[in-house]
């Protein structure tokens, strides 16, 4: 049901760019003002869940270890990465973290199978698919700069020509298109396919994979099969970005299709779990060294509570307990007299 949902709401995005550029003749709306809106929503929100993030309180170490932790001891050999106790160590593991998905590298599935025999394996394929699902992402985020500078940058034409070294044709394919649907598909079987990731699998999580896939499709199409005004286009993204905004005669309703779902992506990007992208540097189970053998924390929340001791709760409920038949530690007084007569 999540999945009919999230795919029906993509297919109305698109509808809605198409009645609204095609019928309505909304062209500004669509080309101008969302993509502003979109940007400004983004950028207000993803700065907000930061600073939100930043503000809140770290009082204890609390990494996420999987190795060593280091000792007096010189013969057991600490893991600086997996258990890092220097600033150095933090940044490796951080290094292999963001650019090489380490922890999901080492990612294990467990299995019960016949005879109640528990079974572990490595899960490398879903590793694998996220690596060139998210680098694929990248190099094409990088690779549209090239609409909103005049001239490009050397950077971002040797980009494209790596991009582009399968040269099979005009245009060029680029591989990083090819690699971004295929690597979101097995996401998408991924989560329909096996049971246990479908079970906890949101409508949320479908949405972003179909918007994703639309944007993805309907970009591959206006490169590779109905071709579109370049040279509008890039008036379009220029204007935007020096905040001159115009609109062209002769751009493609698939354009604006293609920068609408852009304009949502981006919008939704500060509410979903897409902000991830900002919140793995604040993640105090990854940032923070390991060292609490060496380096004493104090907690700033450890501040002085009165306290109500046995002592005074016995001194003041005496009486009660010893009716209750509840053992006390001083007897009344009038049983101590009754003892001594």
């Amino acid at each position: 049901m999540g999945m009919k949902f999230a795919l029906g709401v993509v297919l109305g995005l698109a509808l809605a760019a198409i009645v609204g550029v095609k019928v309505l003749g909304l062209q500004y709306v669509f080309g101008v003002v969302i993509p502003y809106a979109a940007l400004g929503t983004f950028l207000i929100g993803f700065i907000y869940r930061i600073i939100d993030w930043a503000r809140s309180p770290v009082p204890f170490r609390i990494p996420t270890t999987a190795g060593q932790q280091y000792t007096s001891l010189t013969w057991i050999k600490p893991s600086k990465f997996d258990s890092p106790y220097t600033k150095l160590g933090v940044v490796g593991r951080m290094a292999l973290e963001i650019l090489l998905f380490r922890s999901l590298f080492r990612n294990t599935k467990m299995q019960l199978r016949e005879g109640g025999k528990l079974t572990y394996h490595w899960e490398k394929w879903l590793w694998l698919a996220a690596l060139a699902f998210h680098y694929s992402f990248l190099i094409i985020f990088l690779r549209h700069f090239r609409f909103f500078a005049d001239p490009v940058p050397g950077i971002i034409q040797w980009l494209e020509n790596a991009d582009t070294f399968f040269e099979m044709g005009l245009p060029g394919i680029l591989l990083s298109d090819f690699v971004l649907v295929v690597a979101a598909t097995y996401l998408f079987i991924r989560r329909v396919v096996i049971p246990q990731v479908k079970y906890v699998s949101l409508p949320a999580d479908y949405f972003v994979l179909f918007l994703i896939l639309a944007i993805a499709i309907t970009g591959m199409l206006m490169r590779y099969i109905w071709r579109v005004d370049i040279v509008s286009i890039k008036q379009l993204t220029m204007g935007l970005v020096t905040f001159h905004p115009t609109v062209p005669k002769g751009i493609s309703v698939l354009f604006f299709v293609h920068l609408f779902l852009v304009s949502i992506l981006f919008a939704y990007f500060p509410f979903s779990k897409l902000v991830h992208m900002g919140g793995i540097f604040l993640s105090p189970t990854r940032n923070l060294p390991n060292n609490s053998r060496m380096v004493l924390h104090v907690n700033p929340w450890d501040y002085p509570v009165k306290v109500h001791t046995y002592e005074e709760y016995e001194e003041e409920f005496r009486e009660k307990m010893v009716e209750a038949g509840l053992p006390v530690e001083k007897p009344l007084e009038g049983m101590e007299e009754d003892k001594a007569e």
